[in-house]
């Protein structure tokens, strides 16, 4: 069993103050034996043109908190930052273990150019999948629009990865709630697989429409073990790899594949 920490917090323009939150929704985390804490994405700061004046690199001051914070309580974490590219930045999720150390940095390849939105204006797009050990764990690395794309986790999957963390500052709107909750459940089901997924709470200051909270885990036959609505949250929950290993014996759905990714 490891115990994960779904961090579901709102998040501000301002990075110190979002900083502060994310320090205290950890130390929540580890009071609640938490081994892995997972916060949204962007938990730097909101979407915005801000972003490329707010971004930091990854021995900044806010992932530099993070890891203070980790070696503190001894945890790991994963949280959503923007790091500063050549005219655009990367929106990147942090990895980090216990000691402090960044264990790994995934940049987000599928970027949100859809319902009005042009991310790419603003963020350069990574090319690599990434599956990161923490908490005796394989984790692969997904960030919000991603989660669109099957692909991507059929990769992850094929790398090793046990659980999927997706970090999300999903958008409102119509359908858009039943979207995530339908492809997070789907990306677990199809690839037998956890999936805890962690989105920004609402903030009730911004009107962008970012953050719909309703993050989640998700056992490898599809059943949300946990949903945490839509208030701000931190609340710690098991992942049991047993019971893995018993619905790929049921469903051996990753064998039975006829064409793999690329079409090969």
């Amino acid at each position: 069993m490891t115990r994960i920490a779904l961090c579901q917090i709102p998040v501000s323009e301002d990075p110190a103050a979002n900083l502060s939150r994310a320090r205290d929704a950890l130390a929540e985390a580890a009071a609640g034996g938490a081994e892995l804490a997972v916060l949204p994405e962007a938990t730097l700061t909101r979407y915005g043109r801000r972003i490329i004046d707010l971004a930091q690199p990854l021995d900044g001051p806010f992932v530099t908190g993070l890891a203070e914070a980790a070696r503190e309580h001894g945890l790991s974490v994963i949280a959503g930052v923007f790091e500063p590219g050549e005219g655009r930045v990367h929106n990147t999720a942090v990895a980090i273990g216990p000691s402090g150390a960044i264990e790994a940095a995934y940049r987000k390849i599928h970027l949100f150019d859809s319902f009005g939105a042009r991310e790419s204006e603003l963020v350069a797009p990574g090319d690599t999948p990434v599956v990161v050990e923490l908490a005796g764990l394989r984790i692969g690395l997904v960030t919000c629009y991603d989660i669109r794309f099957p692909e991507l986790t059929r990769a992850l999957v094929d790398a090793g990865a046990e659980v999927f963390a997706v970090i999300a500052a999903w958008g409102s709107g119509p359908m858009k709630e039943e979207h995530w909750t339908t492809l997070v459940r789907a990306r677990a089901l199809e690839n037998t697989t956890w999936v805890a997924a962690v989105g920004q709470a609402p903030n009730p200051e911004a009107r962008d429409g970012y953050g719909i909270g309703r993050s989640m885990l998700v056992d490898p036959m599809g059943v949300v073990r946990t949903d945490l609505g839509s208030s701000p949250s931190v609340q710690t929950c098991e992942i049991d790899s047993q019971i893995t290993i018993a619905t790929r014996n049921a469903l051996p759905c990753l064998e039975h594949r006829r064409l793999q990714v690329g079409g090969s």
